[in-house]
């Protein structure tokens, strides 16, 4: 597919051959032309290939007579591209990264949900060639023998691949209010008078049952119900001990085990429920990566599964599921209790005003990226692709925004776990976050990020590495045994790939799910110059890295190697 380069774009994308022809470049795309001009087709490729390099194309008015001014179209005055290249930086500015080597790898973290439609041998190499870094298993769905199965065949996965990993999220069902089994879907329509009863067993064409024994108390006159997010809704009439009356307001058909929400309330169950902890147990045995858990309310909840996960000695970091109304006034002590947050936005539309749930994915991703964690969005992203090849344009913007925002992972659910595209699903979410990280400058950071860490020493480092590697357009190498120091780099958004190694299987898992952050494995040895070598020489081998290129490597952390617990440093190495 031929690659169109707009030069209107103040940080644009555009093909180049080697790192050392971007003023002729420049010159040669300020040529006058019509708004897409230049074509670069693979055929054209020379030898080496071309290489993709966000760059800041840079004018002076001095430089350019007023005839090199790019119309975009026939109406635009001359005066007009002056004013928009005036406000370009000057080639002399490289503060921004503008040398910047080519970005081929995706930063942004790809989560899928493991179903019917994906959960054979060959379907889970497809996803992972296609882009997905973390296998999410849904508990609300199969059982723990299906859920074996997937977990089996991503470990399968990892121990045969060299350059690539993959991360199993276990997500815990929580605690639902569905309706009950129906021999047939019902058709509901608005002003019709339905039921919900507490009544095990019930399923006439009026009346349903509800699997929660509260919901006569929870509900109260006036409450709107929302069926499966919003596509149905009943406003509540009247109640007596076992059953709930409604009003149809809007309809649809109703299907078995729907879910069921009440506008701005919670249910009263606990967050994990006796189900959860089962299945917490089915993933400490099998050594699962990540919690994410739903429903959750407090902090408490956090500390309680924390503190069971550190009796087990299990090594399993929690996420904590922002979708309840209950949760928002305690965001904050939430986050700080987990190791990061998913923006649930379909329960989160069903129990908030819809208007808000944009707001709040801002909010949660702002708050996360400032006490240092990992956040995801999740729900909706492409869910038009369960049945159709091609996704919307909101889809498509929705992905795009998620990735500006900063979020660390953005999730497909229903569109791999029963769709007819996964693939397809996958590939639209990998070109669209790539493109999109193309267009984002170098070195942004929210202005409070680090408060969580700041009484490591680490902190200062990863931030002027960051600085660095943004400056002098490097990757940056790190040696770790926990994690902590790749998590801090990739929170500080650097502009080139974070390789980051370690001798530990279990961290190189865990660390697929973080932004920029490309984990190896690999034995360290005890000599400091003999494990650079081999990781800078495996780095090469697998044209990660080329000769001659750049990169800093940062000694830092919690877990001193090769120096003394008082000693960091960075240094700049030439492949």
């Amino acid at each position: 597919m031929s690659q169109v380069v707009a030069t209107r774009s103040i940080h644009s994308s555009f093909l180049c051959p080697n790192p050392g022809s971007a003023q002729p470049r420049a010159e040669n795309l300020l040529k006058p032309s019509t708004f897409s001009f230049d074509v670069f087709s693979p055929k054209k490729t020379s030898k080496a290939g071309f290489h993709r390099r966000s760059c800041q194309i840079v004018a002076r008015k001095a430089a350019l007579p007023p005839t090199e001014a790019v119309p975009v179209s026939p109406e635009d005055e001359i005066e007009e591209q002056l004013q928009h290249l005036r406000v370009i930086p000057q080639f002399g500015d490289t503060s921004a990264g503008m040398w910047s080597k080519p970005t081929v790898r995706r930063k942004t973290k790809i989560v899928c949900t493991i179903g019917p439609s994906t959960n054979t041998r060959e379907m889970i190499w497809k996803l992972a060639e296609a882009g997905m870094n973390v296998a999410r298993l849904n508990m609300s769905h199969g059982d723990h023998a299906s859920h074996q199965k997937v977990i089996d065949l991503v470990k399968e996965y990892n121990a045969q691949s060299k350059d690539n990993v993959i991360s199993i999220m276990l997500d815990t069902k929580g605690p639902e209010v569905r309706s009950g089994d129906l021999p047939q879907p019902i058709t509901l329509t608005p002003g019709q008078e339905f039921t919900f009863t507490i009544q095990r067993g019930v399923g006439t064409p009026d009346c349903v049952s509800v699997n929660y024994d509260d919901f006569v108390n929870d509900v109260e006159y006036g409450d709107m119900l929302l069926v499966d997010g919003g596509m149905m809704s009943l406003m509540v009439k009247s109640k007596t001990a076992d059953s709930v009356k409604c009003e149809v307001v809007d309809g649809g058909e109703l299907k078995s085990r729907r879910h069921l929400n009440v506008r701005g309330k919670s249910a009263t169950l606990p967050s994990i429920t006796e189900k959860d902890w089962d299945d917490i147990k089915f993933g400490v045995d099998n050594q699962v990566d990540f919690y994410a858990v739903s429903f959750v309310k407090d902090a408490q909840v956090v500390h309680e599964l924390k503190s069971y996960l550190k009796s087990c000695g299990a090594d399993i970091h929690v996420i904590v599921k922002i979708e309840s109304a209950d949760s928002i006034p305690n965001l904050h002590s939430i986050i700080t209790a987990s190791d990061g947050a998913m923006v649930a936005r379909g329960d989160l539309g069903a129990e908030l005003p819809i208007e808000e749930v944009p707001l709040l994915q801002e909010e949660i991703i702002n708050i996360c990226r400032s006490m240092g964690k990992a956040v995801i969005v999740a729900t909706n992203m492409l869910e038009s692709m369960i049945v159709h090849p091609t996704p919307t344009r909101a889809e498509v913007s929705d992905i795009a925004i998620a990735v500006r925002e900063g979020s660390d992972g953005i999730m497909l659910s229903g569109e791999t776990a029963h769709g007819k595209f996964p693939l397809k699903a996958v590939k639209v979410m990998h070109t669209v976050a790539l493109r999109t990280e193309a267009t984002i400058p170098g070195g942004q950071m929210p202005p409070n990020l680090g408060q969580v860490f700041k009484n490591h020493m680490s902190e200062m480092f990863a931030y002027h590495a960051t600085m660095m590697s943004n400056t002098l357009g490097t990757s940056t190498v790190v040696f770790t045994r926990s994690g902590f120091m790749a998590i801090l780099l990739s929170h500080y958004r650097p502009s080139g790939t974070i390789f980051a190694f370690t001798d530990n299987k279990r961290t190189q898992q865990r660390l697929a799910l973080y932004q920029g952050v490309c984990p190896m494995v690999m034995e360290f040895s005890d000599d400091a110059e003999e494990t650079f070598a081999k990781a800078l020489g495996l780095l090469q081998k697998q044209g990660m890295v080329k000769e001659g290129e750049e990169v800093a490597i940062v000694q830092s952390g919690r877990q001193p190697i090769w120096r003394s617990q008082s000693t960091h440093n960075i240094q700049v190495r030439q492949v």
